[in-house]
């Protein structure tokens, strides 16, 4: 199942969406899936997760910027970047194991899979996995302002991506 804002730009929603959904679905792994910017809008709720006992699974995609309102700028702004570039970012693995969780750092693509198969493994725990990623990577699929669903950029300058049944798979 998937839940979402509607939008990846909602920063603060993930992590409290996935504790609900884990909190209604006790017996399922459940994903967070954020950005560096926007887990920091709610890091307090670290705390509240291990009262209430809701082992979710934080995956961190950490590029050290805030990363849509950065491809914003990219796409519509001639890459004029404000105030979108975070050299003060705490160490996300520490302060995991602060509120006693566990905390994984994962540098290497080669080191993803066995990163993620590990964290899915340990089902009582809560496990912050902080992704470093390329600054100047981007995500996909976005509507540009103004536009419809009919308008989305599905890949740099807006290439058609061909997917797959395998492409189709979420972890």
């Amino acid at each position: 199942q998937w839940i979402n804002s509607g939008g990846l730009g909602t920063m603060g929603f993930g992590l409290p969406a996935a504790m609900g959904a884990k909190l209604a679905f006790p017996d399922q792994d459940v994903a967070c899936i954020t950005g560096d910017g926007s887990i920091q809008m709610m890091l307090q709720e670290l705390s509240t997760m291990k009262q209430y006992y809701t082992p979710v699974k934080i995956v961190n995609l950490n590029n050290g910027y805030l990363g849509m309102v950065r491809q914003w700028q990219e796409f519509f702004y001639q890459k004029r970047y404000s105030m979108t570039y975070m050299e003060a970012l705490p160490n996300f693995v520490m302060l995991a194991e602060a509120y006693g969780h566990v905390g994984m750092r994962i540098e290497k693509p080669g080191d993803v899979e066995g990163a993620l198969r590990e964290a899915f493994a340990m089902k009582d725990r809560t496990v912050f996995l902080d992704f470093i990623t390329d600054q100047g990577e981007n995500v996909f699929p976005m509507i540009p302002s103004g536009g419809g669903q009919n308008e989305m950029l599905l890949a740099e300058r807006d290439e058609m991506v061909s997917t797959h049944d395998e492409g189709m798979v979420l972890l």
